[in-house]
């Protein structure tokens, strides 16, 4: 568990390295049904940074950790792109599609912690 901790930790790091916006952990331990422990959902503001979150992510992961997602997926369009690191889902949006989808409360019964941007 604590790999994982520290794989969620890393991600931040790299997703606020890029100014990445309004990221949300959602804790989803013990929920039935989950395919993962934690969902990390941010937003970056144009495709150009959703691709370049989406790659300072994968670059502190595999520096840091030797850890690569599975599937990365979205990259064509950068509106959505998602990571799968197996106990970690990345969702990197664009504010727009973010909203219209709305990650956050397809998992009510999870704790989500938000992280404060940096200026």
């Amino acid at each position: 568990m604590e790999q994982t901790t520290t794989l969620v930790e890393t991600i931040t790091r790299g997703i606020q390295e890029k100014k990445g916006a309004n990221i949300v952990v959602a804790n989803l331990n013990g929920i039935d049904g989950a395919i993962c422990n934690y969902f990390i959902i941010c937003q970056g503001s144009s495709p150009a940074q959703v691709e370049a979150i989406t790659e300072s992510i994968g670059d502190l992961a595999r520096n840091e950790l030797n850890e690569k997602p599975s599937k990365v997926a979205g990259l064509e369009n950068a509106q959505w792109v998602a990571m799968d690191y197996g106990d970690v889902l990345v969702h990197i949006f664009l504010p727009d599609v973010r909203e219209y989808y709305d990650l956050e409360h397809l998992w009510d019964d999870a704790k989500l912690t938000r992280i404060p941007d940096l200026d």
